[in-house]
């Protein structure tokens, strides 16, 4: 894509360092880098995990190149171990509005009701664990506890992602048909 050369082998992890490139498109330089594989524990440290997460940390998209011909294991395991680190993946942060007050306690208000078991009881919960007993909370969207601390810890990157099932080929065509109506999928063969 960006005309530089990066080791490709028949075995797994070629990649250990980034390797960056531009695409020229419609007047616009973009940087594509390619990094080295994400292993379980990465989020952790294990392997180069933790340069790899803060080099995706500041990406405005991720592109997240998979094996057709392994099962949907491996990109819940790179999910998760985003997840873990705050990169939320397809998301968009939380339409909850959180201010720390001086005094007046809790001031919840919903302006949508909350299916998900999140509600003033819970916030105030969430609360006291953060050692904050003056806030004033609006949630405009039905969201969860998690939603809640990922707002209350303000460090969360919410990404867009796009799923690259490579080895196509090695498929055949119902399973194909069923990797392109994913949602943010993009089936290829190289």
């Amino acid at each position: 894509l960006t005309g530089v050369e990066s080791e490709a082998a028949a075995y797994e992890f070629t990649t250990l360092t980034c390797i960056p490139g531009i695409i020229n498109y419609n007047d616009a330089k973009i940087q594509l880098l390619d990094l080295p594989g994400i292993i379980k524990g990465a989020a952790n440290g294990a392997g180069r995990g933790r340069q790899v997460i803060a080099t995706l940390k500041s990406c405005d998209v991720i592109m997240m190149v998979l094996d057709a011909t392994k099962d949907d294991q491996q990109k819940a395991m790179l999910e998760h171990e985003l997840d873990i680190v705050g990169i939320r993946l397809n998301r968009r942060a939380p339409d909850i509005s959180f201010t720390k007050t001086k005094t007046g306690g809790l001031r919840f208000n919903s302006i949508v009701q909350q299916t998900q078991g999140f509600d003033q009881a819970a916030c105030h919960s969430v609360l006291q664990q953060y050692k904050l007993f003056n806030a004033d909370v609006v949630v405009r969207e039905d969201c969860t506890v998690d939603d809640f601390i990922d707002v209350i810890e303000g460090n969360r990157k919410y990404c867009p992602c796009i799923y690259v099932y490579n080895k196509i080929d090695m498929l055949d065509i119902p399973q194909i048909d069923e990797l392109a109506r994913r949602a943010n999928t993009v089936p290829i063969s190289v």
